[in-house]
């Protein structure tokens, strides 16, 4: 019969910390060591110039002060913007002067600032202001909350909505800067007639969407709806 194996003996018990000391220096790791292989004190960096530390401050100001200043005489001399600024929207019209706008409210709820208010109408035969059913007869803008995205101009399906390079939309009224269908649409080109009034370049509604360009022009034509 084989004698019981004795058991392994206890570890010996922690030694107490020595008064002021940090557990770093007590468990003797990598910082403690860097600690104490650090120099007591780093001497300054010499300076690179022999002008005192203000007069380097000043140099700069002096520097500016002999350049061309660019001034802009706004309002006076108008400001010219990119091609492609977002400015004030348009609401466009079709050839014959009906609205472009069909109501479908897609700016709307395309729009992140909430800023777009939509309400459609629907067309009759006696007072016809677009193609198809239904027209905007509602549609207002705030430029209170308005952030020119362009959001809204790639939601619309009829290419109804474009923005202009207009940007001098300051106001201290603020109701004034909620800009309604009135001031929003085109205004009316020379062969074209203000709506209500029937349909003057087909029969169809299709006949205003898909249609060659018209001689003399630069537009591509339109073959179909676009993604």
């Amino acid at each position: 019969m084989s004698e019981p194996t004795p058991p392994p003996p206890a570890p010996p018990p922690p030694a107490e910390p020595t008064p002021g000391t940090s557990p770093a220096q007590r468990e003797g790791t990598a910082i403690a060591r860097q600690s104490s292989e650090a120099p007591a004190s780093t001497a300054p960096g010499k300076r690179a110039s022999w002008l005192p530390g203000p007069a380097q401050g000043f140099g700069v100001t002096f520097a500016t002060m002999f350049k061309k200043v660019t001034t802009e005489e706004y309002p006076e001399v108008p400001k010219q913007t990119k091609p492609r600024y977002h400015g004030r929207h348009v609401l466009n019209r079709h050839p014959d002067g009906l609205e472009k706008c069909v109501g479908c409210e897609l700016c709307a709820w395309a729009c992140p600032a909430d800023a777009i208010y939509v309400e459609g109408g629907d067309n009759t035969e006696d007072a016809r202001f677009s193609p198809g059913e239904r027209y905007g007869a509602v549609y207002q803008i705030n430029y209170l909350r308005c952030i020119f995205c362009g959001l809204c101009i790639e939601a619309c399906p009829t290419r109804s909505l474009t923005m202009s390079n207009d940007f001098e939309l300051a106001d201290d009224d603020r109701q004034a800067l909620i800009y309604t269908k009135e001031q929003l649409m085109a205004p009316l080109l020379p062969g074209m007639e203000q709506p209500p009034h029937p349909m003057r370049l087909g029969e169809d509604e299709q006949d205003y969407y898909v249609r060659a360009p018209q001689p003399g022009s630069d537009a591509e034509p339109v073959i179909g709806e676009r993604a």
